[in-house]
C-alpha cells in the first residue's frame, strides 16, 4: 500500500520533498492555537488502514509535543502503520548522567515517544545521523528505531566543495573514526584536532594529526550548533599552513547569530548542511548551502516497508 505523508509543521518543506520524490500523498491538517495557547490538531486526509509517515522533528519542547499528539491522533484514527521519521533528534547534549539527579532528556524524550499508541502493523522511528548512536536504544517497547545514515549527501558535498584532492578533517579526536572512515571512502587523507574543553561553552585546540599544508580542507561535523568548535578546528588548520577552508554537516542547528559569527570569522569559503532542521533551510544563502536529505529517507523508507 502507498504510504500517507503527513508533517509537523516546521517540517511541511521537508514532506512536501519526499512526496515529490516518491510520489506519495500529502495529508491535510487542520491546526489552530486557541486564545488560552491551548493548540488544536485534526488530521483532515483520513488515515484509516493506511501506512502512514509523520515527518517531525524534536527541535523544541512545542515541536516533539506536536509530533506525538499528531502520531497519537492517527493511530487512533486507524493507521495501520506508523512511521515516525525525525531528521534532527534535539536532546543529544543531555544524552547521559554526569553527576547525580541530571536528567536525561535524550531518554525521556524517547520514552515518550515509544509511548505512542502502537497501530496494528507496529510503530517504527526513523533517526539520521545521530550524535550519540546509542540514543536509538532508548526507545523502547514495540517501537522499532531505525538509524539512518546520510553518508552519500554528505559524501556529495564534501567532494563538491573538495573535487579531487583534499583533506578530510574533523573538530576533534572523538569524531576521527567516523571521519576516516569517510575519508577512506572519499579517497583522501583524513585530519583531526586535539582539544581539552575549558568549561560547557569554550574549548582549546592544542593539536592538529596531519600534514594540510597547501591542502584545500573540508571540515566534516555531524552537527554545527554556535560553531565555536568549528571556528577553532579551523583556525588549528589555518595556522598549520591550509590553503583552503570549508565544512560540511548533516545537522545546521545554527541558534542567534551563529551562522553570521561563522561567516565574519573569515576562515570559511563555504558551509553545506542538510535540510534536516528548519533553521538551516531559513538561512540558505550564497554562504550557507542546503542539500535536501529527502531522497535518503525515501530510499530507506521503502526498504523498510
Amino acid at each position: 500500500m502507498t504510504p500517507q505523508v503527513f508533517t509537523t509543521t516546521p517540517y511541511a518543506y521537508l514532506g512536501a520533498a519526499i512526496c515529490e520524490r516518491s510520489g506519495w500523498a500529502l495529508g491535510e491538517v487542520e491546526r489552530k492555537t486557541f486564545p488560552d495557547g491551548e493548540h488544536y490538531q485534526r488530521a483532515v486526509t483520513d488515515c484509516a488502514d493506511q501506512d502512514v509517515v509523520l515527518v517531525g522533528g524534536t527541535i523544541g519542547e512545542t515541536d516533539t509535543l506536536e509530533l506525538y499528539d499528531l502520531a497519537c491522533a492517527l493511530v487512533t484514527c486507524g493507521a495501520y502503520r506508523m512511521t515516525l521519521v525525525i531528521p534532527f533528534y534535539g536532546y543529544s547534549t543531555m544524552e547521559r548522567a554526569v553527576k547525580a539527579g541530571e536528567v536525561v532528556t535524550a531518554k525521556t524524550r524517547a520514552r515518550l515517544l515509544s509511548a505512542i499508541p502502537t497501530a496494528s502493523r507496529g510503530n517504527q522511528v526513523f533517526l539520521l545521523d545521530l550524535h550519540v548512536s546509542a540514543i536509538a536504544h532508548y526507545f523502547e517497547g514495540q517501537i522499532r528505531p531505525i538509524h539512518v545514515y546520510g553518508k552519500q549527501v554528505v559524501m556529495d558535498a564534501c567532494r563538491r566543495l573538495g573535487g579531487d584532492d583534499f583533506v578530510l578533517a574533523c573538530t576533534d579526536a572523538g569524531r576521527a573514526k567516523w571521519v576516516e572512515s569517510l575519508a577512506n571512502d572519499l579517497g583522501v587523507h583524513a585530519a583531526f584536532v586535539y582539544k581539552r574543553r575549558l568549561d560547557g561553552e569554550h574549548t582549546e585546540v592544542t593539536g592538529v594529526s596531519a600534514q594540510v599544508e597547501g591542502k584545500r580542507v573540508v571540515i566534516y561535523d555531524d552537527m554545527i550548533r554556535t560553531g565555536g568548535s568549528l571556528i577553532q578546528a579551523a583556525k588549528a588548520y589555518k595556522a598549520a599552513g591550509a590553503a583552503s577552508i570549508d565544512a560540511v554537516a548533516t545537522h545546521g542547528v545554527f541558534p542567534g547569530d551563529s551562522i553570521e559569527k561563522i561567516r565574519a570569522s573569515g576562515l570559511f569559503g563555504r558551509i553545506v548542511v542538510t535540510d534536516s532542521h528548519p533553521r538551516a533551510v531559513a538561512l540558505r544563502s550564497d554562504f550557507l548551502e542546503v542539500d535536501t536529505i529527502a531522497g535518503v529517507l525515501v530510499e530507506h523508507l521503502i526498504s523498510n516497508r
